[in-house]
Protein backbone atom coordinates (compact mmCIF):
# COMPACT_ATOMS: atom_id res chain seq x y z
CA UNK A 1 0.00 0.00 0.00
CA UNK A 2 1.59 3.61 -0.86
CA UNK A 3 2.45 5.98 1.45
CA UNK A 4 -0.60 8.45 1.99
CA UNK A 5 0.23 12.65 1.80
CA UNK A 6 -0.99 13.83 4.98
CA UNK A 7 -3.93 15.63 4.10
CA UNK A 8 -5.09 13.06 2.26
CA UNK A 9 -5.14 11.11 4.86
CA UNK A 10 -6.94 13.70 7.12
CA UNK A 11 -9.97 14.09 4.52
CA UNK A 12 -10.41 10.80 4.47
CA UNK A 13 -11.18 10.51 8.55
CA UNK A 14 -13.09 13.69 8.69
CA UNK A 15 -14.77 12.39 5.84
CA UNK A 16 -18.85 12.27 7.30
CA UNK A 17 -17.93 13.61 10.45
CA UNK A 18 -20.70 15.33 11.89
CA UNK A 19 -22.60 15.62 15.35
CA UNK A 20 -24.88 13.29 16.59
CA UNK A 21 -28.82 14.66 15.44
CA UNK A 22 -30.29 14.41 18.67
CA UNK A 23 -29.15 17.07 21.04
CA UNK A 24 -28.62 16.68 24.98
CA UNK A 25 -30.17 18.62 27.38
CA UNK A 26 -28.06 19.79 30.11
CA UNK A 27 -28.84 22.16 33.38
CA UNK A 28 -27.81 25.43 32.87
CA UNK A 29 -25.24 25.02 35.66
CA UNK A 30 -23.42 22.53 33.85
CA UNK A 31 -23.55 23.82 30.33
CA UNK A 32 -20.24 25.87 30.48
CA UNK A 33 -18.04 24.94 27.68
CA UNK A 34 -20.42 22.84 25.82
CA UNK A 35 -21.63 23.38 22.33
CA UNK A 36 -24.91 24.36 21.47
CA UNK A 37 -26.60 22.59 19.24
CA UNK A 38 -30.01 24.58 18.54
CA UNK A 39 -30.50 28.28 18.06
CA UNK A 40 -31.40 29.50 21.23
CA UNK A 41 -34.19 32.51 21.12
CA UNK A 42 -35.16 34.59 24.67
CA UNK A 43 -38.18 33.70 26.65
CA UNK A 44 -38.31 37.31 27.87
CA UNK A 45 -37.74 40.74 27.54
CA UNK A 46 -34.59 42.43 28.88
CA UNK A 47 -35.06 44.83 30.23
CA UNK A 48 -38.87 44.22 30.82
CA UNK A 49 -39.15 48.13 31.58
CA UNK A 50 -37.59 51.09 31.21
CA UNK A 51 -34.66 51.15 34.18
CA UNK A 52 -32.51 53.63 35.64
CA UNK A 53 -29.07 53.03 34.65
CA UNK A 54 -28.05 54.98 37.69
CA UNK A 55 -28.53 55.91 41.10
CA UNK A 56 -30.02 59.13 41.31
CA UNK A 57 -33.49 61.21 40.97
CA UNK A 58 -36.60 60.74 38.24
CA UNK A 59 -37.63 63.07 37.03
CA UNK A 60 -39.22 65.24 33.96
CA UNK A 61 -36.10 66.90 31.81
CA UNK A 62 -38.41 70.30 31.63
CA UNK A 63 -38.33 71.18 35.15
CA UNK A 64 -35.03 69.83 35.84
CA UNK A 65 -33.16 72.86 35.08
CA UNK A 66 -29.64 73.80 36.87
CA UNK A 67 -30.87 75.18 40.19
CA UNK A 68 -34.74 74.20 39.91
CA UNK A 69 -35.78 73.17 43.74
CA UNK A 70 -38.11 69.68 43.14
CA UNK A 71 -40.42 67.86 46.15
CA UNK A 72 -39.79 64.64 47.05
CA UNK A 73 -42.13 62.15 45.83
CA UNK A 74 -40.71 58.52 46.99
CA UNK A 75 -38.45 56.11 46.15
CA UNK A 76 -37.97 53.55 44.05
CA UNK A 77 -35.38 50.50 44.18
CA UNK A 78 -35.01 47.55 41.82
CA UNK A 79 -37.57 45.28 42.85
CA UNK A 80 -39.87 48.01 44.59
CA UNK A 81 -40.49 50.57 42.03
CA UNK A 82 -42.87 53.43 42.72
CA UNK A 83 -46.32 52.96 42.78
CA UNK A 84 -47.64 56.12 40.95
CA UNK A 85 -47.13 58.57 38.46
CA UNK A 86 -44.63 61.61 38.84
CA UNK A 87 -46.01 64.64 39.75
CA UNK A 88 -45.78 67.86 38.76
CA UNK A 89 -42.54 69.61 40.46
CA UNK A 90 -41.74 66.74 41.90
CA UNK A 91 -38.74 64.06 41.84
CA UNK A 92 -38.33 60.46 42.90
CA UNK A 93 -35.58 59.03 44.37
CA UNK A 94 -34.20 56.24 42.58
CA UNK A 95 -31.78 53.40 42.40
CA UNK A 96 -29.68 51.65 39.17
CA UNK A 97 -31.98 48.98 37.82
CA UNK A 98 -35.58 50.35 38.92
CA UNK A 99 -38.41 50.61 36.44
CA UNK A 100 -38.35 54.38 35.67
CA UNK A 101 -42.06 55.56 37.19
CA UNK A 102 -44.79 57.02 34.89
CA UNK A 103 -44.41 60.71 34.30
CA UNK A 104 -40.32 60.49 34.71
CA UNK A 105 -38.47 61.34 31.57
CA UNK A 106 -34.93 61.32 32.48
CA UNK A 107 -32.84 60.76 35.46
CA UNK A 108 -30.17 62.99 37.27
CA UNK A 109 -27.79 61.35 39.12
CA UNK A 110 -27.36 61.90 42.78
CA UNK A 111 -23.36 63.51 42.06
CA UNK A 112 -25.32 66.54 40.09
CA UNK A 113 -28.25 67.41 43.10
CA UNK A 114 -28.07 68.59 46.38
CA UNK A 115 -30.48 67.79 49.31
CA UNK A 116 -31.50 71.36 51.17
CA UNK A 117 -33.92 69.06 52.99
CA UNK A 118 -35.35 65.13 53.36
CA UNK A 119 -37.97 66.46 51.44
CA UNK A 120 -36.31 68.14 48.56
CA UNK A 121 -33.84 67.98 46.10
CA UNK A 122 -31.72 70.87 44.43
CA UNK A 123 -30.50 69.98 40.52
CA UNK A 124 -27.22 71.58 40.22
CA UNK A 125 -26.69 70.75 36.41
CA UNK A 126 -29.53 70.93 33.30
CA UNK A 127 -30.90 67.42 33.00
CA UNK A 128 -31.44 66.27 29.27
CA UNK A 129 -34.32 64.31 28.40
CA UNK A 130 -33.70 60.14 28.13
CA UNK A 131 -30.19 60.52 30.16
CA UNK A 132 -29.36 57.24 32.11
CA UNK A 133 -32.57 55.60 31.62
CA UNK A 134 -32.29 51.98 29.97
CA UNK A 135 -35.21 51.28 27.24
CA UNK A 136 -37.28 48.34 27.42
CA UNK A 137 -35.68 45.37 25.26
CA UNK A 138 -32.59 47.50 24.42
CA UNK A 139 -30.62 44.37 25.46
CA UNK A 140 -32.53 41.71 23.88
CA UNK A 141 -36.64 41.27 23.41
CA UNK A 142 -38.83 38.30 23.72
CA UNK A 143 -38.82 35.98 20.58
CA UNK A 144 -35.73 37.08 18.94
CA UNK A 145 -32.53 34.81 18.26
CA UNK A 146 -29.69 35.36 21.13
CA UNK A 147 -27.39 32.39 20.04
CA UNK A 148 -26.81 30.22 17.48
CA UNK A 149 -26.24 26.82 17.08
CA UNK A 150 -22.36 25.95 17.24
CA UNK A 151 -21.38 28.67 20.32
CA UNK A 152 -19.21 27.24 22.64
CA UNK A 153 -20.78 28.19 25.92
CA UNK A 154 -18.22 30.23 27.97
CA UNK A 155 -18.98 32.18 30.79
CA UNK A 156 -20.79 35.06 28.48
CA UNK A 157 -22.99 33.16 26.71
CA UNK A 158 -24.10 31.11 29.76
CA UNK A 159 -24.93 34.10 31.40
CA UNK A 160 -26.66 35.43 28.22
CA UNK A 161 -28.72 32.03 28.40
CA UNK A 162 -29.48 32.62 31.96
CA UNK A 163 -30.63 36.04 31.27
CA UNK A 164 -33.27 34.93 28.74
CA UNK A 165 -34.94 32.89 31.02
CA UNK A 166 -33.65 29.19 29.59
CA UNK A 167 -33.08 26.71 32.99
CA UNK A 168 -31.71 24.23 30.25
CA UNK A 169 -29.63 24.38 26.90
CA UNK A 170 -29.93 21.89 24.08
CA UNK A 171 -25.87 21.18 23.77
CA UNK A 172 -24.12 18.54 21.08
CA UNK A 173 -23.76 14.93 22.90
CA UNK A 174 -20.03 14.33 23.40
CA UNK A 175 -18.28 11.53 21.55
CA UNK A 176 -17.06 8.37 23.22
CA UNK A 177 -13.82 8.04 22.32
CA UNK A 178 -12.27 4.32 23.74
CA UNK A 179 -8.58 4.29 24.66
CA UNK A 180 -6.95 0.98 24.19
CA UNK A 181 -3.29 0.41 24.53
CA UNK A 182 -1.43 -2.87 23.14
CA UNK A 183 1.01 -4.97 23.96
CA UNK A 184 2.51 -7.81 26.15
CA UNK A 185 5.35 -5.38 27.53
CA UNK A 186 3.09 -2.70 28.94
CA UNK A 187 2.36 -2.13 32.58
CA UNK A 188 0.30 1.01 34.00
CA UNK A 189 1.99 3.49 36.19
CA UNK A 190 2.63 2.54 39.81
CA UNK A 191 3.01 -1.13 38.63
CA UNK A 192 5.76 -3.25 39.16
CA UNK A 193 8.25 -3.78 35.95
CA UNK A 194 9.17 -7.30 34.78
CA UNK A 195 12.29 -7.95 32.54
CA UNK A 196 11.93 -5.76 29.27
CA UNK A 197 8.40 -4.57 30.43
CA UNK A 198 7.50 -0.49 30.05
CA UNK A 199 4.74 1.52 31.72
CA UNK A 200 1.95 1.94 29.23
CA UNK A 201 2.71 6.34 28.78
CA UNK A 202 0.87 6.86 25.44
CA UNK A 203 -3.09 6.07 26.67
CA UNK A 204 -2.84 8.84 29.44
CA UNK A 205 -1.47 11.78 27.10
CA UNK A 206 -3.74 10.67 24.28
CA UNK A 207 -7.10 10.32 26.83
CA UNK A 208 -6.18 13.85 27.73
CA UNK A 209 -5.84 15.37 24.46
CA UNK A 210 -9.42 13.84 23.47
CA UNK A 211 -10.65 14.99 26.58
CA UNK A 212 -9.59 18.31 25.85
CA UNK A 213 -11.00 18.27 21.95
CA UNK A 214 -14.53 17.55 23.57
CA UNK A 215 -14.90 14.01 24.01
CA UNK A 216 -15.76 11.56 27.04
CA UNK A 217 -13.13 8.92 27.56
CA UNK A 218 -13.52 5.49 27.40
CA UNK A 219 -10.48 3.69 29.06
CA UNK A 220 -10.07 0.12 27.93
CA UNK A 221 -7.02 -0.75 29.89
CA UNK A 222 -4.06 -2.99 28.17
CA UNK A 223 -4.67 -5.53 26.05
CA UNK A 224 -2.13 -8.10 25.56
CA UNK A 225 -1.23 -9.56 22.48
CA UNK A 226 -3.59 -12.42 22.12
CA UNK A 227 -6.76 -12.16 20.11
CA UNK A 228 -8.98 -13.15 22.91
CA UNK A 229 -7.86 -10.03 24.69
CA UNK A 230 -8.62 -7.89 21.67
CA UNK A 231 -11.92 -9.17 20.81
CA UNK A 232 -12.82 -8.65 24.02
CA UNK A 233 -11.80 -4.97 24.61
CA UNK A 234 -13.76 -4.55 21.14
CA UNK A 235 -16.83 -5.66 22.52
CA UNK A 236 -16.35 -3.28 25.71
CA UNK A 237 -15.93 -0.32 23.01
CA UNK A 238 -18.90 -1.80 21.03
CA UNK A 239 -21.22 -2.25 24.33
CA UNK A 240 -20.52 1.68 25.92
CA UNK A 241 -21.27 3.09 22.45
CA UNK A 242 -18.14 4.13 21.49
CA UNK A 243 -18.20 6.54 18.26
CA UNK A 244 -14.31 6.12 17.91
CA UNK A 245 -11.75 3.37 18.89
CA UNK A 246 -8.43 4.41 19.08
CA UNK A 247 -5.96 1.83 19.22
CA UNK A 248 -2.07 2.36 20.35
CA UNK A 249 0.58 0.24 19.08
CA UNK A 250 0.37 -3.32 17.02
CA UNK A 251 -1.52 -1.97 14.11
CA UNK A 252 1.34 -2.70 11.71
CA UNK A 253 1.58 -6.26 9.64
CA UNK A 254 4.50 -8.07 12.48
CA UNK A 255 3.87 -11.21 13.80
CA UNK A 256 3.20 -10.17 17.52
CA UNK A 257 0.88 -6.79 15.72
CA UNK A 258 -2.65 -8.43 15.97
CA UNK A 259 -4.67 -4.96 15.91
CA UNK A 260 -5.43 -4.81 12.44
CA UNK A 261 -5.90 -8.36 12.35
CA UNK A 262 -8.44 -8.92 14.89
CA UNK A 263 -9.78 -5.61 13.49
CA UNK A 264 -9.96 -7.54 10.01
CA UNK A 265 -11.33 -10.67 11.68
CA UNK A 266 -14.59 -8.48 12.50
CA UNK A 267 -14.88 -6.86 9.22
CA UNK A 268 -12.78 -3.36 9.21
CA UNK A 269 -12.97 -1.81 5.92
CA UNK A 270 -9.81 -0.84 6.05
CA UNK A 271 -8.96 2.45 4.99
CA UNK A 272 -5.32 3.28 4.77
CA UNK A 273 -2.64 2.19 7.61
CA UNK A 274 0.37 4.38 6.08
CA UNK A 275 1.11 8.18 5.96
CA UNK A 276 4.24 10.19 4.02
CA UNK A 277 5.01 11.58 7.33
CA UNK A 278 7.46 11.18 10.22
CA UNK A 279 7.10 10.24 12.94
CA UNK A 280 4.00 8.49 12.76
CA UNK A 281 4.02 6.64 9.44
CA UNK A 282 1.69 3.42 10.34
CA UNK A 283 -1.03 5.07 11.56
CA UNK A 284 -4.49 3.07 10.28
CA UNK A 285 -7.81 4.27 9.82
CA UNK A 286 -10.96 2.25 9.41
CA UNK A 287 -14.29 1.83 10.08
CA UNK A 288 -16.43 -0.94 11.99
CA UNK A 289 -19.91 -0.16 11.03
CA UNK A 290 -20.76 2.87 12.39
CA UNK A 291 -17.20 2.86 14.93
CA UNK A 292 -14.20 4.98 13.27
CA UNK A 293 -11.16 3.24 13.93
CA UNK A 294 -7.60 5.09 14.56
CA UNK A 295 -4.65 2.70 15.00
CA UNK A 296 -1.97 5.14 16.89
CA UNK A 297 1.71 3.70 16.46
CA UNK A 298 3.71 3.04 19.60
CA UNK A 299 5.96 5.36 20.20
CA UNK A 300 4.95 7.91 22.60
CA UNK A 301 6.04 11.08 19.57
CA UNK A 302 4.73 9.55 17.21
CA UNK A 303 1.17 8.17 18.96
CA UNK A 304 0.87 12.48 19.86
CA UNK A 305 1.29 13.98 17.11
CA UNK A 306 -0.98 11.83 14.96
CA UNK A 307 -3.53 12.42 17.83
CA UNK A 308 -2.74 15.90 17.37
CA UNK A 309 -3.14 15.74 13.67
CA UNK A 310 -5.69 13.46 13.12
CA UNK A 311 -7.72 12.57 16.56
CA UNK A 312 -7.90 16.39 17.67
CA UNK A 313 -9.73 17.41 14.72
CA UNK A 314 -12.12 14.43 14.36
CA UNK A 315 -13.39 14.90 17.87
CA UNK A 316 -13.68 18.77 17.26
CA UNK A 317 -16.06 17.61 14.52
CA UNK A 318 -17.91 15.06 16.35
CA UNK A 319 -18.43 17.72 19.09
CA UNK A 320 -19.90 19.93 16.82
CA UNK A 321 -16.85 22.38 17.86
CA UNK A 322 -14.46 24.56 15.20
CA UNK A 323 -11.46 23.32 13.30
CA UNK A 324 -8.39 23.54 15.84
CA UNK A 325 -6.32 26.11 14.23
CA UNK A 326 -3.06 25.41 15.35
CA UNK A 327 -1.08 26.11 12.28
CA UNK A 328 1.18 29.58 12.78
CA UNK A 329 3.88 31.09 10.72
CA UNK A 330 7.07 31.40 11.22
CA UNK A 331 10.36 31.86 10.49
CA UNK A 332 13.37 28.91 11.09
CA UNK A 333 16.02 29.70 14.25
CA UNK A 334 18.55 26.99 12.81
CA UNK A 335 19.70 24.98 9.38
CA UNK A 336 17.53 21.86 8.41
CA UNK A 337 18.32 19.65 5.76
CA UNK A 338 16.78 19.01 2.53
CA UNK A 339 13.36 16.54 2.99
CA UNK A 340 12.40 13.18 1.33
CA UNK A 341 9.26 11.83 0.48
CA UNK A 342 7.61 12.51 3.78
CA UNK A 343 6.32 15.47 5.55
CA UNK A 344 8.36 15.96 9.04
CA UNK A 345 7.05 17.27 12.44
CA UNK A 346 9.96 18.16 14.14
CA UNK A 347 9.26 18.56 18.06
CA UNK A 348 10.54 22.41 18.33
CA UNK A 349 10.99 25.57 20.69
CA UNK A 350 9.09 28.77 19.73
CA UNK A 351 9.88 31.99 20.59
CA UNK A 352 8.28 35.08 19.93
CA UNK A 353 9.94 38.62 19.35
CA UNK A 354 8.05 42.20 20.52
CA UNK A 355 6.95 42.25 16.86
CA UNK A 356 5.07 39.40 17.11
CA UNK A 357 7.05 37.12 15.15
CA UNK A 358 7.56 33.52 15.98
CA UNK A 359 10.73 31.70 15.82
CA UNK A 360 11.07 27.65 15.61
CA UNK A 361 14.15 26.04 16.35
CA UNK A 362 14.36 22.00 16.67
CA UNK A 363 15.34 19.99 19.26
CA UNK A 364 18.73 18.61 19.00
CA UNK A 365 16.94 15.15 19.02
CA UNK A 366 13.89 14.30 17.17
CA UNK A 367 13.70 10.03 18.17
CA UNK A 368 10.11 9.32 18.41
CA UNK A 369 10.81 7.58 21.45
CA UNK A 370 11.85 10.42 23.44
CA UNK A 371 8.91 11.24 25.53
CA UNK A 372 10.80 14.28 27.64
CA UNK A 373 11.40 16.24 24.34
CA UNK A 374 7.97 15.97 23.22
CA UNK A 375 6.79 17.61 26.44
CA UNK A 376 9.98 20.24 26.23
CA UNK A 377 8.54 21.34 22.94
CA UNK A 378 6.42 24.08 21.87
CA UNK A 379 5.59 23.35 18.67
CA UNK A 380 5.99 21.00 15.38
CA UNK A 381 7.47 22.17 12.60
CA UNK A 382 6.48 21.22 9.31
CA UNK A 383 8.79 20.42 6.61
CA UNK A 384 7.10 18.98 3.42
CA UNK A 385 7.66 16.32 1.17
CA UNK A 386 11.01 17.17 -0.94
CA UNK A 387 11.37 20.90 1.08
CA UNK A 388 14.60 22.17 -0.03
CA UNK A 389 17.67 22.57 2.84
CA UNK A 390 16.62 25.49 4.78
CA UNK A 391 18.54 28.49 6.84
CA UNK A 392 17.73 30.37 9.55
CA UNK A 393 15.26 33.09 9.13
CA UNK A 394 13.54 31.32 6.26
CA UNK A 395 9.84 31.17 6.57
CA UNK A 396 8.64 27.83 7.71
CA UNK A 397 4.51 26.59 9.22
CA UNK A 398 4.08 25.25 13.13
CA UNK A 399 1.91 23.36 15.02
CA UNK A 400 1.26 25.34 18.54
CA UNK A 401 1.19 22.52 20.82
CA UNK A 402 1.38 25.22 23.90
CA UNK A 403 1.90 28.74 24.71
Amino acid sequence: MALMPVNDALERILDGAAPADAPEFLPLAQSFHRVLARDLAALRTHPPFAASAMDGYAVRASEAAAGAVLELQGEAAAGHGFDGTLAQGSAIRIFTGAPVPDGADTIVIQENTERPDDKSVRINLDAEPGRHIRPAGVDFEKGRIGLEAGRILDAGAVTFAAAMNHATLPVYTKPKVAVLATGDELRLPGEELGPGQIIASNTFGVAALARGAGADVIDLGIAEDRMDALDAALDAAIAQGADVLVTIGGASVGDHDLVQKALNARGMDLDFWKIAMRPGKPLMAGRLGALRVIGLPGNPASSLVCAHLFLEPLIARLAGRPDPKRVRKAVLGAELPANDLRQDYLRGDLSEDASGTLTAVPMPRQDSSLMKVFADARCLIIRPPHAPAARPGDPCEVLILRD
